[in-house]
C-alpha cells in the first residue's frame, strides 16, 4: 500500500527517498557492442535470435511491409495517428531557431552563429511488453522539422519477425527514411558504428530499458546522444477539491510503465491523500498490468501532505519531476513557481496522458531528477550551431595589442605572435 507522508513528521530523506535499482549490464553492453563493430550485419542477425527469439533473414523494413501496416492498422486509429502528428508539429514548429550576425563587412567586424541540421540522426523505439507509436511521432518529427537529411529507425521485431503495424505507419506518418528489425544494445551499437545494412548516424535519440541506455552512455563520444532515459515518473499537486478518482488514475497512468515508475502526489488535504490511498487499492486489481502497477506503487509510490500548496510545489522543484500535474484551481497562477520539471499539465482535466499521444509537446522528457539542468526533446536536439569571425586588417590591427596582452597573460606567446605577425609585417 503507498505510503501517507506528512512534512514536519517524517525526515527529508525519507520524503525525497526513491527506491531505483540500477542493472548492472555494463559488461554485458560492452560486450554486445564489440560484437556487433566485429561482426556487422551478421553479428545483429545472431543478437536478434539470441535476445529476441527470433531468425531473421534480413534487417531492413520493405516499403511491402510498410503498405502492409497500413491496411492492418484500423482506419479510426490511423486517423488518430495523424491528428496527433499535426499537433506535434504544429508546437514543434514554433521551436526552429534562426542563426544571427551582428556587424557588416564593410565596417571590418562581423561575428555570429549559424544553425545547421545534424546530418543523419537515429531513433530508438522501444518494443517487448509494449509497442509506441507515440514515441516514433515524438522523436522524428521534430528531426524532420530540424531537417535531418537521413532519418533511420531501429525497433526490435516480434516473435512473428515483423514490426508492430502501429510503429511502422507512425514511421511513415512522420517521415522516417530507413527502418531496422533491430533492438536492444544491438541496435545502439549498429547506429553508432554502422554496418553493412545500418548506416553510421551522428546523434542517437529515444528511450528504451537498462540495456539500451547503458548503450547508449558507452556510445556516448562517437555519436552524440538526448540523455539516459530512465523509469517513468509522475507527480501529482492536488487540492483539497480534487476528484480523487482522477487522480489515482493519473498516478497509476505512469506505474502501469515499469516497476520500478514513480509516482507521487503531493496535496494539502489530509482528507485527500486518505480517499486517493484507498483509490488507488480499488483500482490497482481493475489493471490489465496490475502486478506492474503494484511493484511500482508499493516501491516508489508515496503521498506526502504539505502545509500547503506553496510548499508542495517547493516539495515537487526539489524531487524535479519528469510529468508534474498541477490538479488545482486557477493552475495558471503556480506555473511560475514551477522551477524544475520536465512538462507541466495543468488543471484538473489535464491527464498526462494527454501529452504523451495527442496535445502536441513532445514526451521525451528528463527523468530521475535531471529536470534539474535538462530539457524535453525538441527541435533543438537535432540541429547544431557554428559560430563564426570575420575582421579586416585594419579592425585587428586596432585591438592587436589588447589580444596580444590577453595572450601573454595566460603564457601562450605563439598565441600572441599569431596577431601581432600580422599588424608587424606590412
Amino acid at each position: 500500500m503507498i505510503k501517507i507522508l506528512k512534512m514536519g513528521e517524517v525526515s527529508n530523506e525519507e520524503i525525497f527517498a526513491r527506491e531505483n535499482p540500477t542493472a548492472n549490464v555494463a559488461d554485458a553492453v560492452s560486450a554486445i557492442i564489440s560484437e556487433v563493430r566485429a561482426g556487422g550485419d551478421r553479428a545483429l542477425l545472431a543478437c536478434t535470435e539470441r535476445f529476441d527469439g527470433v531468425k531473421l533473414s534480413s534487417l531492413a523494413v520493405t516499403r511491402e511491409e510498410i503498405d502492409e501496416a497500413y491496411r492492418t492498422v484500423e482506419p479510426a486509429f490511423l486517423d488518430v495517428l495523424r491528428e496527433a502528428a499535426e499537433n506535434i508539429r504544429a508546437f514543434h514548429k514554433n521551436q526552429v531557431r534562426e542563426g544571427f550576425r551582428l556587424g557588416k563587412p564593410e565596417r571590418g567586424i562581423v561575428t555570429g552563429q549559424k544553425i545547421t541540421p545534424i546530418e543523419r540522426v537515429g531513433l530508438y523505439v522501444p518494443g517487448g511488453t509494449a509497442a509506441y507509436p507515440s514515441t516514433v511521432l515524438m522523436d522524428a518529427i521534430p528531426a524532420k522539422i530540424a531537417g535531418c537529411k537521413t532519418i533511420v529507425m531501429v525497433t526490435p521485431p516480434g516473435k512473428d519477425g515483423k514490426v508492430n503495424p502501429a510503429i511502422l505507419a507512425a514511421a511513415d506518418v512522420a517521415g522516417v527514411d530507413r527502418i531496422y528489425k533491430v533492438g536492444g544494445a544491438q541496435a545502439v551499437a549498429a547506429l553508432a558504428y554502422g554496418t553493412e545494412s545500418v548506416p553510421k548516424v551522428d546523434k542517437i535519440v529515444g528511450p528504451g530499458n537498462a540495456f539500451v541506455a547503458e548503450a547508449k552512455k558507452q556510445v556516448f563520444g562517437v555519436v552524440s546522444i538526448d540523455m539516459i532515459a530512465g523509469p517513468s515518473e509522475i507527480l501529482v499537486v492536488a487540492d483539497a477539491t480534487c476528484n480523487p478518482v482522477f487522480v489515482a488514475a493519473d498516478l497509476l497512468s505512469q506505474a502501469e510503465h515499469d516497476k520500478n515508475a514513480s509516482a507521487v502526489l503531493v496535496t494539502d488535504s489530509t482528507e485527500l491523500a486518505e480517499a486517493v490511498r484507498d483509490e488507488l487499492e480499488r483500482q490497482i486489481p481493475l489493471l490489465p498490468r496490475k502486478e506492474i502497477a503494484r511493484a511500482s506503487v508499493d516501491k516508489n509510490g508515496k503521498i506526502i501532505v504539505a502545509e500547503d500548496l506553496k510548499q508542495a510545489i517547493e516539495v515537487s522543484n526539489e524531487i524535479a519531476p519528469e510529468h508534474l500535474e498541477l490538479s488545482v484551481e486557477n493552475p495558471f497562477d503556480y506555473l511560475d513557481a514551477v522551477k524544475n520539471a520536465g512538462s507541466v499539465f495543468l488543471g484538473k482535466y489535464c491527464p498526462e496522458a494527454l501529452g504523451d499521444y495527442f496535445a502536441g509537446p513532445n514526451h521525451t522528457l528528463p527523468t530521475g531528477g535531471t529536470a534539474r539542468f535538462s530539457s524535453p526533446l525538441s527541435v533543438d536536439d537535432f540541429v547544431k550551431k557554428t559560430q563564426y569571425v570575420y575582421y579586416t586588417e585594419d579592425a585587428l590591427a586596432k585591438v592587436s595589442d589588447k589580444i596580444a596582452r590577453f595572450a601573454g597573460k595566460e603564457g601562450l606567446d605563439a598565441h600572441a605572435r599569431s596577431v601581432t605577425v600580422r599588424t608587424e609585417t606590412k
